[in-house]
């Protein structure tokens, strides 16, 4: 009955990759799937670059297999851990290993894909999700990026300006 998207988005807030899932599915189970959808475009040559730099996530995100398969990619990765990891890790002892690294100030820019979902519900037809299928919204979803990527191109244009 409901559906959540999952979206990687870069830092001019507009979307790169997004999945879409079923409401009741956990967040990290679409995690590679959304990593998997990252195409950058690097100008006029060359394939599309499909490796992020560093993945700013919250703490849905924060588990072992992710964190593992982000180093094995060679991605740098700020997330935080929340209570219940902190707590078994440090009931473990010195079994438990040392904390991830977790950098506050690099995490604050978290908030472009907060500021590119809020761009996604301006667009009426994702806010209220009319669509009964989920092929048609993940469709609506897609028109909407499209529109955010449009309006970015001629927000700087030169040409725009007398």
């Amino acid at each position: 009955m409901t559906t959540k998207i999952h979206m990687a988005a870069d830092s001019k807030c507009r979307p790169v990759g997004r999945v879409i899932s079923a409401g009741q599915r956990h967040d990290a189970l679409a995690f590679t799937a959304v990593l998997a959808d990252i195409r950058i475009v690097r100008g006029r040559d060359g394939r599309p670059r499909t490796r992020p730099d560093r993945v700013l996530a919250d703490k849905a995100y924060s588990s072992g297999r992710i964190r593992k398969s982000l180093r094995r990619r060679g991605i740098k990765a700020t997330i935080p851990e929340p209570v219940n990891q902190i707590n078994g890790r440090l009931s473990k002892g010195s079994r438990g290993g040392r904390p991830p690294k977790f950098d506050k100030e690099i995490y604050k820019d978290r908030n472009t894909v907060e500021r590119t979902f809020n761009r996604l519900r301006g667009y009426r037809a994702v806010a209220t999700r009319y669509d009964k299928r989920e092929f048609v919204y993940r469709g609506t979803v897609d028109v909407a990026s499209i529109g955010i990527w449009l309006r970015h191109l001629t927000e700087n244009d030169p040409r725009d300006t007398p």
